[in-house]
């Protein structure tokens, strides 16, 4: 039995308004049908939440958010040949993403690529990360690869509501980079925040404090289709 994917948004907080227009191009791409379509690359480099980390280092990879939009692409573009790629490492920070980015990121050639780090940047410098952040940027935008920036899901050993909480600064850093660089960012710390602030308790969405289940991947999905697609 066929699952469709179906979303009625509200407005979330994106911190850019032109993510429907950014991947114009891309999803120009997704409709053309065989033979003038080509595979197309979309790649996930990030820590463990991309990877599908739940609990007891259980990596529940098909209800991981780089998978379940891999599913809402393929319900939208039939015709598409999509590659999902995860390039995320559990543990890892974005310094250490950023020294690998060109052996292990670029070298799939990336039609669309999302980089997800915060999290662990709390282990790291906020100067350190965004210099980490910014060289992954840049080498991304040099090759021609249309890159969006996540802020982190929740750690529940954070007050979300805390505008003082270590999350809100590295929140904030990456949305000055979107505005910096131009491109969007999937605002999933500003849309659990929402979530929190209407009276939801957000342990709902969490497998363990610093990972969402499938519910939290799923809400996270909602906010990368509403910035991404329409």
């Amino acid at each position: 039995m066929k699952v469709l994917i179906i979303f009625v948004f509200s407005a979330v907080g994106t911190a850019q308004c032109k993510g429907s227009d950014y991947l114009k191009n891309f999803k120009e791409q997704l409709e053309l049908k065989w033979p003038e379509n080509k595979t197309m690359n979309v790649v996930f480099h990030g820590h463990s939440v991309p990877s599908g980390y739940f609990t007891s280092r259980k990596v529940n990879t098909l209800e991981a958010y780089p998978h379940l939009f891999l599913k809402y692409l393929k319900e939208h573009y039939p015709y598409a040949v999509i590659n999902c790629i995860t390039t995320a490492i559990g543990g890892e920070n974005s310094q250490q993403g950023a020294n690998r980015f060109k052996e292990d990121v670029l070298v799939m050639k990336p039609d669309l690529l999302f980089i997800d780090y915060a999290l662990n940047d709390r282990g790291i410098s906020l100067e350190t990360a965004e210099m980490s952040w910014r060289q992954m940027i840049e080498d991304a935008l040099t090759a021609g690869v249309k890159t969006i920036l996540f802020t982190p899901t929740p750690d529940l050993n954070e007050d979300i509501l805390d505008e003082e909480a270590p999350l809100v600064k590295y929140s904030r850093m990456i949305r000055e980079l979107g505005q910096e660089y131009d491109i969007p960012v999937v605002d999933s710390y500003m849309h659990f925040k929402s979530l929190k602030e209407a009276g939801d308790e957000l342990r709902t969405y969490m497998a363990q404090n610093n990972h969402p289940n499938a519910l939290g991947h799923m809400e996270v999905l909602k906010v990368l289709v509403s910035t991404l697609f329409n």
